[in-house]
């Protein structure tokens, strides 16, 4: 059991305090945030709270931090509790460009703690076992990877919100959701090598846009599509496409309140086959398994090299963006 602070108390700092409220392997004691009425949402579920990060920092009864605030801050915070000997789990993305993230990594290798990235869905039964297929072969060589993960969450937010700015959050529909199917192409097909993404503004009033496409070529020679978009009501889909069979994983609701997923899969010659996958609570696996790693009991399942793959395609996504060119990833760190 280690003891944390979930840092930033809005809609998805109060998820991860309700999820580990029986976590056998994580205990929340303190939770932060500038706002008043957040900190009050945080007494409620019993926990201590504070103002900023530097207390969670100070506290000795604090093992590891839990980021849950605007990008912009994650590569600063990371390394200021990288340099306070506290563990370090960051909520997507993990920085917005590679340096960043190269200098948050090299802070907790120095100092010789865990740290752990917001990407939950890897932690979905369904998606493991799309993996595994992908990894033994039963859908022969994966070719194309095609994911959609879509909300209207963001149409309820007001307009000064952080995630809806395009300082803070720049490619919104990048951060805010499609950014987990970028992690989850990188896991079936390594480092991606270039992308090309178009960002519009067409059915709201989001200065960082609501409607984002994404091509992502690998050095495998495979490729992703991708869509992300926020008015849209959800939608979640993630397939793959291979030289024998195809998966197609469809979630039934938004992973805030997952109720399942129903699989199909089509092996070459066979007749279409769906089984359903129950609720899991992924979002609390993925903070498990990295306490887990941060006592030394087991490595952390996703890789930092991943997590530099990501953030240097979150920055080519970016730039491509506003460019409209197709732009090389790792280019610019």
């Amino acid at each position: 059991m280690i003891n944390a602070a979930v840092v930033g108390l809005g809609w998805w700092g109060q998820k991860i305090v309700t999820d580990l409220a029986n976590s056998e392997h994580v205990r929340v004691v303190l939770g932060v945030d500038v706002a008043k009425s957040a900190r009050e949402r945080g007494a409620e579920h019993g926990i201590r709270v504070a103002t900023s990060l530097d207390e969670a920092l100070a506290d000795e009864a604090v093992d590891a931090v839990i980021l849950c605030t605007p990008h912009r801050l994650h590569a600063e915070q990371i390394v200021a509790a990288a340099r306070a000997d506290k563990h370090v789990f960051c909520e997507k993305p993990l920085t917005t460009n590679g340096r960043e993230a190269r200098a948050a990594i090299a802070a907790v290798q120095a100092a010789g703690v865990q740290l752990g990235i917001g990407h939950e869905r890897r932690f979905e039964p369904a998606v493991q076992q799309l993996r595994e297929m992908c990894r033994s072969g039963e859908v022969g060589t994966p070719l194309v990877f095609e994911g959609n993960f879509s909300q209207d969450k963001f149409l309820d937010l007001p307009g000064d919100n952080w995630r809806l700015s395009a300082a803070d959050a720049p490619v919104g529909p990048l951060s805010a959701t499609g950014i987990h199917m970028v992690d989850l192409a990188i896991a079936v097909f390594g480092r991606p090598v270039e992308v090309w993404a178009r960002l519009g503004i067409h059915a709201t009033t989001f200065e960082n846009g609501d409607t984002l496409t994404i091509t992502m070529g690998f050095e495998n020679g495979r490729t992703a599509m991708i869509t992300a978009i926020l008015t849209t009501p959800f939608v979640g889909r993630v397939t793959v496409l291979g030289s024998k069979a195809w998966v197609e994983i469809r979630d039934r609701n938004h992973p805030e309140l997952p109720r399942g997923w129903d699989v199909t899969t089509v092996h070459r010659g066979a007749e279409p086959k769906t089984v359903f996958f129950p609720p899991h609570p992924s979002v609390r696996e993925n903070i498990e398994a990295f306490a887990r790693a941060a006592a030394g009991e087991k490595p952390y399942p996703v890789l930092y090299e991943e997590m530099l793959y990501n953030v240097d395609a979150f920055e080519a996504i970016t730039r491509s963006a506003h460019s409209g060119l197709v732009e090389r990833v790792g280019g610019s760190s």
